[in-house]
């Protein structure tokens, strides 16, 4: 018998999935010039953007449903403003090449991003090189060179495009832990999109202003109103239930869930774009790379584990010095022994911790110890 909050934890993976997929498989809609023919991705990327930042706003500040961070202006010029520029480039370059290649090729690209974020990571001091994960990166890579070798429509500039928009993005991850995590701001959607969707909107206007209104003057284009405001809440509902399963589910629930989806998402756009070809050397490439990344999450999630019980380990060590503390407080002490050498009017009273050190205990006082424990407690949990 499947418990109530269980049956809601699969209905929020199942929300995840089909939202996930269908914003990927409604952008490739609108923007390919076979269907919808709005071949401008930098002017949807903004649509998306400015429909967020104006929710986000409402939801902060006019219902307060969500308390907005302190955010200082030097955390904003620092922090915002640079992982907004990646946001918004790794939206761009990705929107971009479904212009020019299907949404299966695009989603066995997509393999490729550990190996960007664990690259990214190396480069920003935020993880060391270690050789099982380069294996593992080295594999995930084989199995993408493999996939693209055997795509039949293989399209260099949609390929440059789509992993450009893969490192700009393992970047942005990176510059999120690396400043946001570091100055203790965390971010939830609502509060991200409130302070990085604008910006990045006013990021992709000098693109947009380049690259985009010369052409939208010359063309004719179908702007429905009802067309971009369902794709644009599509978008913000699957940020909403991205943070809806993070908070249910464990990590290894989330990477199995993204697995599923990505073939999920292969299978449906064999469906609903015909052009979309898969050969065998594709779904043989695409599976050596995904052997790749789920022996990546494996790591991580194993990683993560042994942190979290080295985290227990030094809680308990931090309660147990505690508890015995309590208890060496309670113990009688002679009042000759109460007194130094100096005579017991002049003298201070010498506390127990000062009276016995155990010489096989560290040699400092258990207070001490116990202050050492928390210091740990809280780097490990930075």
């Amino acid at each position: 018998m499947v418990s109530k909050q269980h049956l809601l934890t699969y209905l929020y993976l199942l929300a995840y999935i089909l939202l996930s997929s269908g914003v990927i498989l409604y952008n490739k809609w609108v923007l390919s010039p076979k269907y919808f023919n709005f071949p401008f991705p930098i002017t949807l990327t903004m649509i998306h953007m400015g429909f967020s930042s104006l929710v986000a706003f409402f939801l902060i500040r006019v219902f307060k449903i969500v308390s907005p961070v302190k955010m200082t202006f030097e955390i904003y010029v620092t922090c915002v403003i640079p992982i907004s520029a990646f946001f918004a480039s790794s939206l761009w370059f990705g929107n971009t090449a479904y212009l020019f290649i299907s949404v299966a090729f695009i989603q066995m690209l997509k393999a490729l991003m550990p190996v960007a974020t664990f690259l990214m990571a190396v480069i920003c001091g935020t993880d060391k090189l270690r050789c099982d994960v380069f294996l593992n990166m080295v594999l995930v890579s084989v199995g993408v060179v493999v996939s693209s070798y055997g795509e039949i429509h293989f399209n260099i500039v949609g390929t440059v495009y789509q992993v450009t928009g893969i490192f700009a993005e393992a970047l942005r991850l990176v510059l999120t832990q690396v400043l946001l995590q570091k100055k203790g701001l965390t971010l939830n959607p609502i509060t991200s999109l409130y302070y990085i969707a604008p910006c990045s909107f006013v990021f992709l206007f000098v693109p947009w202003y380049l690259l985009e209104k010369p052409e939208m003057e010359v063309s004719q284009i179908q702007f429905n109103y009802w067309i971009f405001f369902s794709n644009a809440l599509c978008a913000l509902a699957l940020n909403f239930s991205i943070f809806s399963v993070i908070g249910r589910t464990s990590a290894v629930t989330i990477r199995v869930a993204g697995v599923l989806k990505d073939w999920i998402l292969i299978a449906l756009s064999t469906v609903i774009f015909p052009e979309s070809t898969i050969t065998n050397l594709n779904i043989i490439g695409y599976a050596i790379a995904l052997c790749g990344v789920v022996m990546y999450n494996y790591l991580k999630v194993r990683d993560v584990r042994s942190l979290q019980n080295s985290v227990e380990s030094i809680a308990e060590r931090v309660a147990k010095d505690l508890k015995m503390e309590k208890k060496s407080s309670d113990l009688y002490i002679p009042d000759d022994v109460m007194n130094n050498s100096g005579g017991g009017k002049s003298g201070r009273n010498t506390s127990p911790l000062d009276l016995h050190v155990d010489e096989e205990a560290p040699l400092i006082p258990s207070s001490r110890v116990s202050h050492l424990g928390r210091n740990q407690l809280s780097s490990h949990k930075a």
